[in-house]
């Protein structure tokens, strides 16, 4: 699946985790969150991409105690699929979930 995937973590501020194999992933991932707009939560399609932007689904927190945002940007096929944050969650989150959770304890 080839994504875009910027978050923070416990300790580590906003960064990107996922490039989708762009050198600079910053000018894609400002196209497509640039005209989903700036929800708390979304799955917006974007032309042939998904931009989707969840809370962390296991309520993580950073040290600050703020929620954890998981934004990403999905490129076709496998954005054909994705019509809802249901399907982010098990076509998108899940394959990268214990990835997550392996940072997050770091």
């Amino acid at each position: 699946m080839k994504v875009i995937w910027a978050t923070r973590g416990r300790d580590w501020g906003f960064r990107f985790l996922d490039d989708g194999g762009f050198a600079d992933p910053l000018p894609e991932y400002d196209a497509v969150f640039s005209a989903a707009g700036s929800g708390r939560e979304t799955c917006q399609r974007v032309g042939d991409r998904v931009a989707l932007r969840f809370a962390d689904p296991e309520g993580r927190v950073d040290s600050a105690g703020r929620v954890i945002p998981h934004e990403f940007v999905v490129f076709p096929p496998d954005a054909d699929d994705i019509r809802t944050l249901d399907d982010a969650l098990r076509l998108v989150w899940a394959p990268v979930a214990e990835d997550y959770a392996a940072r997050y304890a770091c």
